[in-house]
């Protein structure tokens, strides 16, 4: 997943945020209410497919409310301390998301291992109703993140989870029906564990990401040997770009250093305005660069 098409166009483009502002807050409300409900229901029905899952549920509402937090903490205007503003947030963010997401598998597989072996008996007409309303709660949230799910990691995470969660509550409510037509019971734990796994399917890539771009990782679709030839060749006076280094200020804005060398100092700015337009057009926003004349030494120490 880390690697997808999906993945290669996290950085492409802004999204909107007054549409996200609104997507988060109707995500949270309509999620919490739904994880109120299948929880307590799971605990009067004694069903751990219904537990596991608001648990899954409770993670994500926890998640959309610590991204949303984040976009909001974006527009802190950078100070003397901060002075990119609190705009790694998104990504550290991201990072927590994808560990609470792996904590939820751990609890959710341990309860269904133990129920295993004594599982219990649970009403199966019911589940299946409660986990159609979860269908379409879950998938009307994923629909909400849809527009912008390219266009940043934490809402491509809340796009996936969501719609890992509709698929999750459609096995849910088949599990549901057949418990109740047939009474094999060890459904229920059994179901338990495939959404601890699915989960972890969907997490794997969100953790990928998120923790190479907290580690200040070039950002997935780009490629500092490409964007070094891209730079050379911009324009004939270049005689060698080095020293490249490519990281994200948040999971929609990256940043650029790199070594120019020209022949002609002169030229300086009219190579600099090429340059930083070329890298714009490839989602690298902020650029600094240092220009070097080809008998100079670079990283040359002063005492």
């Amino acid at each position: 997943m880390a690697h997808s098409e999906t993945a290669r166009h996290t950085h492409h483009h802004s999204p909107d945020l007054n549409h996200l502002n609104r997507a988060f807050i109707w995500g949270i409300a309509l999620n919490l209410g739904f994880v109120c409900v299948e929880f307590g229901s799971g605990l009067w029905l004694d069903s751990l497919a219904l537990i596991s899952d608001a648990g899954h549920n409770f993670s994500d509402v926890i998640s959309l409310v610590l991204a949303m937090l984040a976009f909001k903490l974006v527009k802190v205007k950078p100070s003397a301390r901060y002075t990119y503003g609190y705009k790694k947030s998104t990504v550290l963010v991201s990072l927590l998301n994808a560990c609470i997401l792996l904590v939820a598998v751990g609890i959710i597989l341990t309860e269904s291992i133990q129920k295993l072996s004594h599982p219990p008996v649970v009403e199966g007409g019911a589940i299946a109703w409660i986990a159609g309303a979860g269908i379409v709660i879950n998938a009307f949230t994923a629909w909400l993140f849809r527009k912008d799910r390219e266009k940043d990691l934490n809402v491509k995470g809340a796009y996936l989870h969501m719609a890992a969660d509709t698929l999750v509550s459609a096995g849910v409510l088949v599990s549901g029906v057949l418990m109740q037509y047939t009474g094999w019971y060890l459904l229920d734990p059994i179901i338990g564990m495939v959404i601890a796994v699915v989960i972890l399917l969907s997490t794997a890539g969100l953790l990928h990401d998120s923790l190479r771009l907290s580690l200040d990782g070039v950002p997935a679709g780009i490629y500092p040997e490409k964007i070094g030839r891209l730079l050379q060749e911009a324009d004939p006076r270049i005689r060698d770009v080095h020293h490249i280094h490519i990281w994200a200020i948040s999971t929609t804005e990256n940043a650029l250093t790199a070594h120019v060398v020209i022949p002609d100092p002169e030229a300086l700015e009219e190579i600099k305005c090429t340059l930083k337009k070329l890298l714009k057009a490839r989602h690298i926003q902020h650029t600094t660069l240092e220009f070097e004349l080809p008998d100079g030494e670079c990283g040359m120490q002063c005492s």
